[in-house]
């Protein structure tokens, strides 16, 4: 073996240098060379997804937006005339009327109340999941999937059975209180009283959800912090607030900001328990916009309303990434 080959072969791997060309004297490592980022690969493996998104989203949203700055009734459905272009006109009608308003705000309280209700019943049920035997909580876990996976028509339909004034068995239960009298009590008399059965009934949907969410976040919660502030003189509420809460953060703020989405967007349970005709004091931003587009055939008007409810939602998915991005600071 000659003296050159011998030196090569005692170099290490490392610091090994080869030449990029003759008389350049740049030296490159050939374990960097070829390292290259990834590509058109992920953007190929997202096509398809992607392709049925805009498939399925864009094309709707994109007539949604176009007719919002239209003018467009059944006239123009028809085809008898032409959609005219009339600007913001659509949207100062809207944001002007006192009756949608008086709609956002009654959206915005059912939305708050139905979430609150949620994430608490959701929130107690999981931490009961912890402390019961395992064959109850098979039992539970059971229930919990078999309510979330019944369809809204139907479940809506038993609501109203349990609700109905004259046959329902909510106001035959109560009469049998003493002193109660609820035979022939109409529950959907009033606004406040029909939309707080219709919130039962969306959380009655939603709480298996969180319920089976904030379990799986639970079992991510270290025994031993549990205990060390157990030992430190902490009450079972004291460990909640100051151990579990803050790691389930995430999971919360991702849950809640899901309620919200869903419990504005609310629309099957509202039409069907009112017959597909809410009242006024029945209308949500859902409802409200469904009637002036296909009730009153203000299509425009109505794309106006929905596309606001729009922006609505996207202040709150705003909102949502704010609160990840602190969250993902701090951790």
């Amino acid at each position: 073996m000659s003296a050159a080959q011998t030196t090569t072969a005692d170099l290490p791997p490392a610091r090994q240098r080869t030449s990029t060309g003759p008389g350049t004297g740049k030296t490159s490592a050939p374990g960097r060379r070829g390292r290259k980022g990834p590509g058109a690969t992920p953007w190929l493996l997202l096509a398809p997804c992607l392709l049925i998104i805009v498939l399925v989203m864009g094309y709707p949203l994109f007539r949604l937006v176009s007719l919002s700055f239209q003018s467009f009734g059944k006239s123009e459905l028809w085809g008898f005339k032409d959609a005219q272009f009339v600007g913001l006109d659509n949207f100062t009608k809207v944001l002007g009327d006192g009756v949608f308003w008086s709609v956002v705000l009654r959206t915005l309280v059912f939305a708050a109340g139905a979430v609150i209700l949620t994430m608490v019943i959701g929130m107690l049920v999981a931490l009961l999941l912890q402390k019961v035997s395992g064959w109850v909580k098979a039992l539970i876990s059971i229930a919990l999937v078999a309510s979330w996976g019944m369809p809204i028509i139907v479940a809506t339909a038993i609501f109203k059975w349990i609700f109905d004034a004259d046959y329902g068995v909510l106001n035959y239960l109560m009469s049998r209180l003493p002193g109660v009298d609820m035979i022939g009590h109409n529950w959907f008399a009033s606004g406040p009283q029909g939309l707080a059965v219709i919130m039962l009934l969306v959380v009655w949907g939603a709480v298996p959800f969180v319920v089976i969410t904030l379990s799986a976040g639970l079992t991510q919660v270290p025994q031993e912090l549990e205990e060390a502030a157990r030992l430190d003189g902490a009450g079972a509420w004291g460990v909640f607030r100051h151990v579990t809460l803050p790691i389930l953060k995430p999971v919360i703020v991702m849950l809640t900001t899901l309620s919200v989405i869903w419990d504005m967007g609310v629309f099957p349970q509202v039409f069907v328990m009112r017959n597909g005709n809410p009242e006024a004091e029945f209308q949500l931003l859902t409802t409200y916009s469904y009637k002036q587009a296909f009730v009153v055939n203000d299509y425009s008007g109505g794309s106006a309303i929905a596309l606001v409810t729009v922006l609505l939602l996207l202040g709150v998915v705003a909102v949502y990434m704010r609160q990840m991005l602190k969250i993902g600071e701090v951790e």
